[in-house]
């Protein structure tokens, strides 16, 4: 089930995927990779062994984004979680 976030179009603010309570024992994030659709603007991504995080900025007030973020793990499995970012003002 997708989460739900809110933004201000005028702020940048980091969205973070905590995977610490599905990854496996022993098992990390390898890689990731971010999916941002037209109207926002992904200012930067990083990761640690569990989580994920991106800096959005943009969007349009009223309108809902879905970013999906899809880590790489390190047995070699595929995840993908999305997130729905409504954009209010604040």
């Amino acid at each position: 089930m997708p989460q739900f976030m809110e933004k201000d179009p005028n702020a940048k603010r980091d969205f973070t995927v905590d995977l610490s309570g599905v990854l496996p024992t022993g098992v990390t994030i390898s890689s990731v990779s971010w999916t941002v659709p037209a109207g926002l603007t992904s200012e930067s991504v990083s990761n640690t062994t569990t989580t994920a995080t991106i800096r959005l900025s943009g969007g349009t007030l009223g309108e809902t984004y879905q970013v999906v973020c899809r880590t790489t793990w390190s047995n070699a499995e595929i995840d993908d979680r999305t997130i729905k970012i409504r954009m209010v003002s604040k």
